[in-house]
C-alpha cells in the first residue's frame, strides 16, 4: 500500500486501486494496532472525530478495503470481522523506508529491542493467542506520536530527501553517484509523493463519468453504475471525496446520463433513455424533486447547456428528418422549443453548445470528429470560427475569466488537455494526459475532468449458431498489456492488422495469426485511432490514415510483407478513412473540405495529379461490398445507412436502413464476405451484442460476443465465408475517477502550438 497516493495493489491485480482518505485511515487504524480488534466506536472516534457520521460510514469503508485486496469474508486473509466487537487485521505488516540497507538493518534492531523506550513509533506487542479477543479502547485524542499521521509524515519527509539526493547526484554527475553506491544504494519507497496539479476525488471500482460542478465548486455530480445496479445513475458528492449518494433512480432498463448544473445550483438536468424512450429531466440536488421537460431521440441523444438565466436549455447535436437541426431552446416553464436564428446548413452538426460566463456568446463544436470550435451572439447571428484544429473532441467548457476554453482532444491515442485563447485561436498544452470531459465552476476557479485509460485486447470469436444454446469460441490474439484497437483481418483470413501502443506510442501491427513469431510493427506509419487500415482484395497492401512527423494528416500505403511504407499524394487534406475498390486504379478516401466537412472522394489514381471523379457529402464512415459492386456508408448528421454505386453517382444512393447504425455509433458496424452488416450494440445483460442489421427481419440473428467485456468503440471486422469470425477489440481493464484541480490565474508551463 502505498499512503501518500491511497493506493493498494493486491497480489494478482493488475493496477493498483485508489481507495478514499476515510477508507486509507481506518486501514492505517487496523494497522496501529494489528493483530487485534479495534471497535467500531473507536474507528469512528479516531476517523470521523467531531462530527456525527452514520453508523454505515465503517462498513462502507470496510467494504472498499476488502474489494481493494480482494478479500473474500467468509475466508478472510486481511481484515476479520469480529461480531459485535469489530474489525482485526490478519495480515502482517512491514513499513518500507527510502533508507540505506545498513541504516534499515538498525532500525529493524531497535525495533526489535523490547527494553527501548523512544522510538519513531510505539512498541507493538504482539497478540496472545490464548488472550480472549476484546475491543481495544482508543484516547480521546491523538497520541503526540506514534500514531498513522506520524508514520504517513515520515514516509513523506524520507520521500522529500530522497528527491534532493537524487537531484544533488544528477547535478554532480558520476562520482557523486559512485560514492553513494559505495556508501549505500537507497531504495526508492513507495511513499514518493504525487507532483501532479490535481487530486482524485472518487475512487469506487468501476467507472465515473461526465462531472458537472455545482456554481460554488462545492459539489460535483457524475454518471456512475451503482452496486447491484445494472443501469446508470446520478451520483453526487462533495469536492473533497466523500462518500456520494444517489441523485437519480432510475426504472429498470433505464440508464441516465449527462448531468448538467443550473447557473443558480437549484436544479441538476440530465437524460434518461429506456427503452426507445428519450425524456429530459431535472432534479433538485437532494434528490426530492424530479420531473420531465421534454423528450429527445434515443438514437441519437442531444448534447446541452442552461440558459444563463436558468429558465430554459440550450440543445446542439439534435437531428432530423432532413439532416441536423441546429442549436434549439427549450422554455422550462411552458415545454415549448424554438430555433436558434443564426447561419447553419442541415449537413452541420453543432453540438456541445456553452454560453460565455458573461452571457455575451454561445460556443459549440461543429462537424465532430473533425470537429473545431465556433461561436455567435447568444440572441443567435453570424457564426465564427474561433479554430482550426479538426480535432476529436471529447467535452470542453468555459474557463472562469470568459476568454479562453479548456478542452479535450485525442492525440496518438490518448485523450488530452487543451487551452484555446477565444481571441488569438492560440492552443497551448495543459499537461493532463489521460483526462478528457473538462467542466469548470463560474465563480470559483477551479475544474473537474474525467481521468481514463482504459486498456483493449484482441480477440477472435468463433460464432455459434444464434439461440440460447449457441457456444462461441473466444480466443486471443497478441496478446499485451497496452492498448490494442481496429482488428483488421485480410481477405486470406490469415493476416491481422492492428493499431497499437504496446511500443510506448501509436503504431501499426501486422502478424500472421498461423505464425504468431511473425507479430511486428511497421516502420514509418503512425497511424490514426479513428478509423481501421483497409486491406486490399489480393491481401498484399493496406492503406492507412495517419501523421507525418509535422502532424500533417497523410495517407499511406503499406506492403506488410517486405515493410515497404509509401506515401500516397491526395489533392485534398485531411484523410480520415480509405479504401481500395476491385479497380487497383480507383480508390476511395473520405476527407474534410476546408470548413470542415467530410465527404467521400472516388479518385483515379492512374494519372498525377490524382483526378477526382465523384464525391458524396456528409458521410462519416463507409465500407466497400465489392461482392455486390456497392458502397455502404453511415451520415454525419443522421442515424441510419446508405448506399451507393461504386461510382458514387448521385442516382445510386439510396437509404437501406432508416435507424441503425446510430449516429453516435457510426463505426460499429461491418460487412460480412457475404454482404451481410452486422452491428454491435452494449445492452444491459450484454457488454458486446452482435446483432445482424442487414438484410434486417424478425429472425436476423444476434450473438453475444461477451456478456461482462464491452468493445472499442472504433471498429471490428469479419471474417469466414459468411462472416461467422469476428475480430474485436475487448475492454481488458477500464475504470474512471473524477478529478479535481484548483486553476491559476494563468495557466503554467504551457507549449504553444496547433493541434494537427
Amino acid at each position: 500500500m502505498d499512503v501518500p497516493l491511497r493506493e493498494i495493489r493486491a497480489p494478482g491485480k493488475r493496477r493498483p486501486l485508489r481507495i478514499t482518505p476515510k477508507s486509507m485511515s481506518v486501514l492505517l487504524v487496523l494497522i496501529e494496532q494489528a493483530g487485534r480488534v479495534v471497535s467500531r466506536d473507536a474507528l469512528m472516534a479516531e476517523v470521523w472525530p467531531d462530527t456525527l457520521p452514520t453508523n454505515d460510514v465503517v462498513t462502507q469503508a470496510i467494504t472498499q478495503l476488502r474489494k481493494a485486496f480482494d478479500d473474500e469474508r467468509g475466508n478472510p486473509r486481511y481484515i476479520e470481522t469480529i461480531a459485535k466487537n469489530g474489525y482485526r487485521l490478519l495480515a502482517p505488516v512491514e513499513w518500507i523506508y527510502s533508507q540505506g540497507a545498513e541504516e534499515a538493518q538498525a532500525e529493524d534492531a531497535r525495533w526489535a529491542d523490547p527494553s527501548r523506550t523512544t522510538s519513531k513509533y510505539p512498541a507493538i506487542a504482539p497478540a496472545d493467542p490464548t488472550e480472549p479477543l476484546a475491543p481495544v479502547p482508543f484516547p480521546a485524542t491523538s497520541l503526540p506520536r506514534g500514531n498513522w499521521r506520524s508514520m504517513a509524515a515520515v514516509v513523506g519527509t524520507v520521500a522529500v530527501l530522497v528527491s534532493a539526493l537524487l537531484t544533488w547526484a544528477l547535478v554532480r554527475g558520476g562520482d557523486v553517484t559512485r560514492s553513494v553506491d559505495e556508501q549505500s544504494t537507497p531504495s526508492i519507497s513507495h511513499g514518493l509523493r504525487s507532483e501532479r496539479p490535481y487530486r482524485l476525488i472518487t475512487s469506487m471500482p468501476g467507472f465515473e463519468l461526465a462531472p458537472t460542478l455545482s456554481p460554488d465548486a462545492g459539489m460535483v455530480a457524475y454518471v456512475a453504475i451503482p452496486e447491484g445496479q445494472r443501469g446508470t445513475s446520478i451520483m453526487v458528492q462533495t469536492t473533497e471525496q466523500t462518500q456520494p449518494r444517489l441523485l437519480t433512480r432510475p426504472p429498470e432498463g433505464a440508464d441516465d446520463s449527462a448531468p448538467a448544473w443550473s447557473p443558480d445550483g437549484r436544479w441538476v438536468a440530465f437524460i434518461r433513455i429506456a427503452g426507445n424512450a428519450c425524456s429530459i429531466r431535472v432534479v433538485t440536488p437532494n434528490a426530492r424533486g424530479e420531473h420531465e421537460v421534454g423528450t429527445c431521440d434515443y438514437r441519437s441523444p442531444p448534447t446541452f447547456d442552461w440558459m444563463p438565466d436558468g429558465n430554459g436549455l440550450l440543445f446542439g447535436g439534435m437531428q432530423g428528418d432532413r439532416g441536423s437541426l441546429g442549436l434549439r431552446l427549450l422554455d422550462l416553464d411552458s415545454g415549448s422549443w424554438r430555433e436558434l436564428p443564426y447561419d447553419h446548413d442541415s449537413d452541420d452538426l453543432d453540438s456541445s453548445p456553452r454560453y460565455s460566463p458573461d452571457g455575451k456568446w454561445i460556443v459549440f463544436v461543429r462537424n465532430a470528429p473533425l470537429g473545431d470550435f465556433w461561436r455567435i451572439p447568444a440572441a443567435g447571428g453570424k457564426t465564427e470560427r474561433l479554430s482550426r484544429l479538426r480535432a476529436d473532441v471529447k467535452g470542453w467548457d468555459w474557463l472562469p475569466q470568459g476568454d479562453a476554453l479548456v478542452f479535450s482532444v485525442m492525440i496518438d491515442g490518448n485523450y488530452r488537455m487543451f487551452r484555446l485563447d477565444a481571441g488569438s485561436g492560440e492552443v497551448r498544452s495543459m499537461g493532463l494526459d489521460d483526462a478528457q470531459s473538462p467542466v469548470t465552476a463560474p465563480a470559483r476557479r477551479a475544474m473537474a475532468f474525467v481521468q481514463r485509460r482504459p486498456y483493449f485486447g484482441l480477440y477472435r470469436v468463433a460464432l455459434g449458431q444464434p439461440g440460447a444454446g449457441s457456444v462461441h469460441v473466444v480466443e486471443p490474439l497478441f496478446a499485451s498489456t497496452s492498448r490494442d484497437l481496429l482488428p483488421t483481418i485480410a481477405p486470406d483470413g490469415h493476416q491481422l492488422a492492428f493499431i497499437s501502443d504496446r511500443s510506448g506510442a501509436n503504431g501499426l501491427w501486422w502478424g500472421d495469426l498461423s505464425q504468431p513469431d511473425t507479430l511486428r510493427m511497421m516502420s514509418g506509419v503512425r497511424p490514426g485511432s479513428r478509423y481501421a487500415p483497409a486491406w486490399s482484395a489480393d491481401s498484399q497492401r493496406l492503406l492507412v490514415t495517419g501523421v507525418d512527423g509535422g502532424n500533417r494528416s497523410i495517407l499511406q500505403e503499406v506492403t506488410p510483407a517486405s515493410g515497404r511504407v509509401a506515401r500516397l499524394d491526395l489533392p485534398e487534406p485531411d484523410p480520415l478513412q480509405a479504401q481500395y475498390t476491385p479497380d487497383p486504379n480507383r480508390l476511395l478516401v473520405l476527407s474534410a473540405n476546408s470548413d470542415g466537412h467530410p465527404a467521400l472522394r472516388l479518385y483515379d489514381r492512374s494519372q498525377k495529379p490524382w483526378r477526382s471523379l465523384a464525391r458524396i457529402g456528409g458521410v462519416s464512415n463507409f465500407k466497400v461490398d465489392a461482392g455486390r459492386r456497392r458502397i455502404l456508408f453511415t451520415r454525419l448528421t443522421e442515424g441510419g445507412l446508405w448506399q451507393a454505386d461504386l461510382d458514387l453517382t448521385a442516382a445510386s444512393v439510396t437509404r437501406i436502413d432508416e435507424a441503425e447504425p446510430t449516429s453516435d455509433r457510426y463505426r460499429l458496424w461491418a460487412v460480412a464476405p457475404d454482404g451481410e452488416v452486422r452491428y454491435v450494440e452494449q445492452l444491459q445483460g450484454c457488454a458486446a451484442s452482435l446483432r445482424q442489421i442487414l438484410p434486417a427481419g424478425p429472425d436476423a440473428p444476434t450473438s453475444c460476443m461477451d456478456q461482462t467485456r464491452r468493445s472499442a468503440i472504433n471498429g471490428f471486422s469479419l471474417g469466414g465465408p459468411r462472416g461467422d469470425v469476428a475480430y474485436v477489440a475487448l475492454i481488458e481493464w477500464d475504470g474512471a475517477d473524477i478529478g479535481y484541480m484548483e486553476l491559476p490565474e494563468e495557466p503554467k508551463a504551457f507549449v504553444p502550438g496547433w493541434i494537427n
